[in-house]
């Protein structure tokens, strides 16, 4: 049996995968409780019991030591009278927020520091080996007043990936050259760069990253993942046939539970309540094209113009705001030539929202749910929807508050950004299922 530890576990995706590739989870560790209820009531489902044959820590990693790990590993019942076996990989994503480039990138930000702790654990515990994930933007993220594990500090300015394979090297490791995985050359329809890091300790087998199993011509659309979810019967008719490998498979469960059985989800689809839209909303959304971003719908309107005949909430909101008749609003559109006032008008301001392509891998799943515009429907994903895209099998149930917002965001994990924060479970399965062939 091959045993590891998972930190920074979030939702469990990286778990999953885990699961999948032969490794029994120990121990595991995040700081939300909304994360907590989802990630506990899953291991449930597989047999894994805290206390007996697993063990979940809530809490700041800052408050995390290798003692801690080691007793509650120890006081688990299936150790109970013999001695706790060693571990054989740590994995773990540290929070990505400082160094992501989606948002604003701050080299300051406090979360960065995590990655140190996330390293002074390892050098307590000593795994076999140590698996890194986290966003690309970590590859050029330069750190100040950085001071290492064992007290070495360095210069301003020093490049993360860097510090980071000095730090493994001064506590007994070495480290393959960090590598950009895409989430869909590994069977994960959605396009998803995560930098990874493989470290080994100096007296074992030197692992290697995982080879693509899909390239980007045979990668999954998102029609094979989510054709057979959309709601409106006469386009699931012309989208779904039959169930792909991917659905199948999502059904049936990839994951097993302690007595190697997956979970079929007999039908049963958590998650998968839809969005109840304004008219006016759904009608913007229809009128963007697949692959169509915000900014592009609006310069269209702009140049080329566009039929809102039946759009009667946008032709009332347009007449109200223009001051002119309704049939001047759809004659004025259909024309082309149109303000950027006016297109601003019909549209909102806002373009950032993209209508993905049913031909193609989903665009990187966010936290934020109405950033994306489903290809089959005016509408925004469901969490379930999502949680396809990123390879979660049917079974695998999110709980807690569906969105949020405002300041509640800082402290509340709701589903879709569990989702959204999650490692795909079958990249993490590719990555794991290395460890396991050296170990």
């Amino acid at each position: 049996m091959a045993y590891a530890i998972d930190l920074f576990c979030g939702a469990g995706g990286m778990s999953e995968g885990l699961i999948q590739a032969g490794f029994h989870i120990l121990f595991s560790s995040d700081i939300n409780a909304d994360v907590q209820r989802t990630y506990m009531n899953r291991h449930q489902q597989l047999g894994l019991l805290q206390g007996v044959n697993t063990y979940f820590h809530r809490g700041d990693i800052r408050e995390l030591n290798g003692d801690m790990i080691r007793e509650a590993i120890q006081n688990l019942e299936i150790f109970r009278g013999r001695n706790i076996p060693e571990i054989d990989a740590i994995f773990g994503g540290p929070p990505c927020q400082g160094f992501s480039r989606a948002g604003r990138r701050n080299p300051n930000d406090p979360r960065n520091m995590l990655f140190r702790e996330y390293l002074r654990v390892i050098s307590e515990v000593r795994p076999k080996y140590v698996v890194l994930e986290n966003v690309t933007g970590f590859t050029d993220t330069k750190f100040y007043g950085f001071v290492g594990v064992t007290g070495h500090p360095y210069e301003d300015g020093a490049l993360v990936p860097d510090i980071l394979r000095n730090e493994f090297s001064f506590i007994g490791y070495h480290t393959l050259e960090p590598r950009i995985l895409n989430a869909a050359h590994y069977g994960v329809p959605q396009r998803r760069n995560r930098i990874i890091v493989i470290a080994y300790r100096n007296d074992v087998a030197v692992p290697v990253y995982p080879e693509a199993t899909h390239s980007d011509k045979t990668a999954l659309t998102i029609t094979d993942a989510i054709s057979d979810l959309v709601r409106d019967e006469s386009v699931r008719r012309k989208v779904h046939v039959k169930d792909t490998e991917f659905q199948a498979m999502s059904k049936i469960g990839r994951t097993p539970d302690i007595n190697g059985n997956t979970i079929h989800s007999h039908g049963a689809i958590h998650n998968n309540e839809i969005s109840t839209h304004q008219q006016i909303i759904s009608e913007r959304f229809a009128l963007f094209r697949e692959g169509e971003d915000g900014a592009g719908l609006k310069d269209r309107v702009m140049s080329e113009g566009i039929d809102i005949t039946h759009s009667p909430a946008l032709i009332a909101h347009c007449t109200e705001k223009m001051g002119i008749s309704a049939e001047d609003v759809i004659a004025l559109f259909k024309d082309g030539d149109v303000s950027r006032e006016n297109a601003d008008i019909l549209l909102t301001k806002k373009n950032i929202r993209t209508k993905l392509d049913r031909t193609r891998p989903s665009a990187t799943v966010m936290t934020i749910a109405d950033d994306y515009i489903s290809p089959f429907e005016p509408r925004i994903f469901t969490v379930r929807e999502l949680a396809r895209i990123q390879s979660f099998d049917d079974s695998f149930e999110f709980l807690g508050k569906r969105t949020t917002g405002g300041l509640r965001r800082r402290v509340e994990v709701p589903q879709y950004s569990q989702v959204g924060n999650a490692v795909p479970p079958l990249l993490a399965k590719a990555v794991a299922t290395e460890i396991i062939k050296v170990l």
